[in-house]
């Protein structure tokens, strides 16, 4: 901290994994990663930790859409991402969306520690294919695992595989009913409970929300593509932020 301002203390990045640090609209900070490699291929490796002190506020998110694109046979691109956040800190971890090209390979896993008084946003969007290309993924693997902890004790864990004919997969009725594009958001804060009938509000037919504890709010939704996702999400995220996106976002 710096009088009420969050600012970074200390910093440490190598190979294509960078942070970049815009001028701040708050008194939180904003990091905005950067993949200079242009994206994630098959034997690839990113790591990436961050821990936050108490009266911080810290929005993390990335410059642009991530790309899963095609690996060599045996080869798969891991994502490694952990946070900490610290009793009175609060930290959005707002990726934009993560593109799976066909052929790709992926294994990602994020892993979020609370303290007894932290706050979390989370929100992960995920979108099957470039269908502006008419792509259809029909030869993929990714593996997603997300675990988030408070005091120690798992509050949220979500994993999901994909391999094969997801395309075939998704276009099952009671799976996803064609639909090319989906976001996972959970939201833990003293307030969660207030914001969910709000938040019902602002979702699709395809979306639902609900609260697995009085202080955790959890989301997931359907979508025919990336756009009308943004749709969706971008009210929901400024309404538990309290502001806007990062500019990136809009973009």
């Amino acid at each position: 901290m710096s009088g009420k301002r969050t600012v970074v203390d200390r910093l440490y990045q190598a190979g294509s994994s960078k942070y970049l640090f815009p001028r701040s609209r708050s008194e939180g900070l904003e990091a905005v990663f950067l993949n200079t490699a242009g994206g994630v291929t098959g034997g690839d490796a990113f790591e990436n930790s961050v821990q936050t002190k108490a009266g911080t506020t810290l929005t993390l998110t990335t410059q642009a859409c991530e790309r899963a694109y095609k690996a060599q046979p045996g080869q798969i691109g891991k994502v490694r991402s952990t946070v900490q956040v610290t009793s009175g800190a609060r930290v959005n971890w707002l990726p934009q969306e993560t593109i799976l090209f066909n052929g790709s390979a992926m294994d990602r896993q994020l892993s979020v520690d609370l303290d007894e008084r932290a706050s979390f946003l989370m929100v992960e969007p995920l979108i099957f294919g470039r269908t502006a290309m008419g792509e259809v993924l029909t030869n993929i693997f990714f593996r997603d695992r997300i675990q988030i902890r408070k005091k120690g004790v798992p509050v949220y864990v979500d994993s999901m595989t994909l391999r094969g004919d997801v395309n075939a997969h998704l276009a099952r009725r009671f799976i996803a009913n064609g639909a090319l594009a989906m976001a996972s958001l959970v939201y833990i804060a003293d307030d969660a409970q207030a914001y969910l009938s709000k938040v019902r509000e602002l979702l699709p037919e395809t979306g639902g929300a609900s609260l697995l504890y009085d202080d955790t709010l959890v989301l997931r939704m359907l979508a025919t593509d990336s756009f009308d996702l943004r749709q969706t999400l971008i009210p929901v995220i400024s309404l538990l932020t309290g502001q806007d996106l990062p500019r990136c976002w809009m973009i």
